[in-house]
């Protein structure tokens, strides 16, 4: 069984939503970020991780990639080493890209000391609103991101819609916003989020 290292209702909603998604048993080991705990699973003391027997991977990203390789019957993972570029860029693009401007507007309104902190509303705004058309332009016409089938990409790009919509970032596209709508409704968000939330 695996086991979804994090604080609920942070970046661990990413690996319990591919958990379920695969249908794999796992249990939710809640540890705070950044503390002596947390570093036994990565030295940074950043979560999420996954325990998989004696394998710890660490980063959400890599650990949806990771778990969609290791159940390629549920046709998450890619097929070919373009399928593997393809995915690589989306989940590169939804974290260094798309999830940035969030990421830096929390830090810097909740995260950080006072005097650390700077108005970054502006240009957080700015990037997102590039990288929302970035997001538009780069989905097309195609239902998920990899095209007609849903993969570990959709559940990082889902999350960071999520993530956006609590934050009031403005998602400025129809499409786009059709596109959250669409891989926010699946059933198995919402188990991961009952199973958190009575972790």
């Amino acid at each position: 069984m695996y086991q979804a290292v994090g604080s609920p209702g942070s970046r661990l909603i990413r690996v319990t939503w591919m958990l379920e998604e695969l249908g794999q048993p796992y249990s939710i080991l809640k540890v705070k970020q950044h503390t002596d705990e947390m570093r036994r699973y990565n030295p940074s003391g950043k979560a999420p991780a996954l325990i998989d027997g004696d394998v710890v991977v660490t980063d959400s990203a890599a650990i949806c990639a990771y778990l969609a390789e290791k159940h390629p019957e549920k046709g998450m993972a890619p097929q070919t080493p373009a399928e593997r570029a393809h995915l690589n860029a989306w989940l590169f693009f939804a974290q260094s890209e798309l999830e940035a401007p969030l990421w830096n507007k929390l830090k810097h309104r909740m995260l950080l000391a006072e005097e650390e902190r700077v108005d970054v509303g502006p240009w957080t705004t700015a990037e997102f609103t590039r990288e929302i058309r970035a997001l538009e332009m780069r989905l097309g016409e195609h239902e998920y991101a990899m095209g007609d089938r849903f993969t570990a990409a959709d559940v990082i790009l889902g999350h960071c819609g999520q993530w956006a919509r609590s934050a009031r970032f403005d998602v400025a596209s129809d499409r786009v916003n059709a596109y959250f709508d669409r891989v926010l409704a699946r059933p198995a968000l919402a188990r991961a989020k009952a199973r958190e939330e009575a972790a």
